[in-house]
């Protein structure tokens, strides 16, 4: 019996002391930047060397198994007639270590240097002249991209994305995609689907997992951004960024397409607050007709599959967290992507 007392103290202490220097990192973004340099790199190299061994997605079993165990236990330890204090500390703990290993594994890439202050860059501010540019070479490069994408080669692509990372990892400091990385299949896609997720990085376990009902325009572009967030970008903006470089310099046509695609949303609605109705009208007629009409088939595929309950539930609570973890704009985040690429476009060499 005090050899379990005992033990019992040391697992907490351990997990106090695991606790206190996740908090600690939290606090400065040095402290963020040396975790992602120096201990990030091996933790998920080893998490993703793992669960490669297996076809479906650990972290997703990983996941819905603890749920189900937070809403069982309860009910087996009231059978066991097991007091509440035991239960109740005994379900604590779990969250806390669910805790730990979350921030430990991937989360603390949350706290790291801004993208701007990595690049030692200044952010655009914002110019009429400077958007309507960037505006017009966005839209010319759009239409002339445009290809038909009925099927996807898997293959090639992972190819493609993990070659166009490893031009571009020495300009944005970051790591080479490992070889043996493979996305996996989401376990309830109809689920992600009603709430309109694309795809996300299984952070325990430093997967990166793709919704099967993916159009094929899309796929290559998902598959970079959650790239990005394997090789330890957290902010949506950032991803989005290294996911249009990377396919958008590909020499396979699709490829090319599907990362000027993947941008239309988040510069439709840069335009629409930034420019006047009249002339936001005026721009929109100077998409292709087929752009156009891909994307409202896109949007009408989407909007299909959406439940409004579950889908408006994910996004307050991801807009939550986001805000809590040190990305202030919340979901409006993913659409800073266009200052991102303004502020490079202005800051080349």
């Amino acid at each position: 019996m005090q050899g379990k007392v005992k033990l019992r103290y040391i697992r907490w202490g351990f997990l106090l002391l695991l606790l206190l220097s996740v908090g600690c990192i939290m606090r400065s973004s040095e402290a963020g930047e040396w975790y992602a340099h120096f201990l990030y790199p091996y933790l998920s190299g080893f998490l993703s060397r793992f669960s490669s061994l297996f076809p479906f997605s650990v972290g997703d079993c990983f996941i819905y198994g603890s749920i189900l165990f937070l809403l069982l236990y309860p009910v087996y330890a009231f059978i066991k007639k097991q007091g509440w204090w035991l239960v109740a500390r005994r379900m604590v703990e779990y969250l806390l270590w669910v805790y730990v290993w979350f921030y430990g594994a991937w989360g603390l890439n949350y706290f790291r240097k801004d993208f701007y202050s990595r690049l030692e860059i200044p952010r655009a501010d914002y110019s009429a002249e400077v958007f309507r540019s960037f505006l017009t070479h966005y839209t010319d490069s759009l239409n002339a991209a445009f290809v038909s994408v009925d099927k996807v080669d898997e293959t090639l692509i992972a190819r493609e994305v993990k070659k166009g990372y490893r031009e571009i990892t020495a300009r944005f400091a970051l790591p080479h995609p490992a070889d043996y990385l493979r996305p996996k299949p989401m376990l309830i896609p109809s689920l992600m689907s009603g709430t309109g997720v694309l795809g996300y990085i299984g952070p325990f376990f430093i997967e990166y997992n793709l919704n099967p009902n993916l159009l094929p325009v899309q796929y290559p572009f998902t598959y970079a951004h959650e790239m990005a967030h394997v090789l330890g970008i957290s902010n949506e903006a950032e991803a989005n960024l290294y996911g249009f470089l990377v396919c958008s310099r590909s020499q396979v046509p699709e490829i090319r397409f599907s990362a000027y695609f993947a941008l239309l949303p988040y510069v439709l609605s840069n335009a629409y607050h930034l420019l006047p109705k009249e002339e936001f009208d005026t721009w929109k007629e100077t998409l292709s007709p087929a752009v156009k009409a891909l994307y409202n088939d896109k949007v009408t595929y989407w909007q299909e599959l959406y439940s409004p309950l579950i889908g408006e539930l994910q996004e307050i609570s991801y807009n939550w967290f986001l805000k809590k973890n040190n990305i202030p704009s919340g979901r409006k985040n993913y659409s800073e992507v266009v200052g991102m690429l303004i502020a490079l476009s202005a800051n080349q060499d």
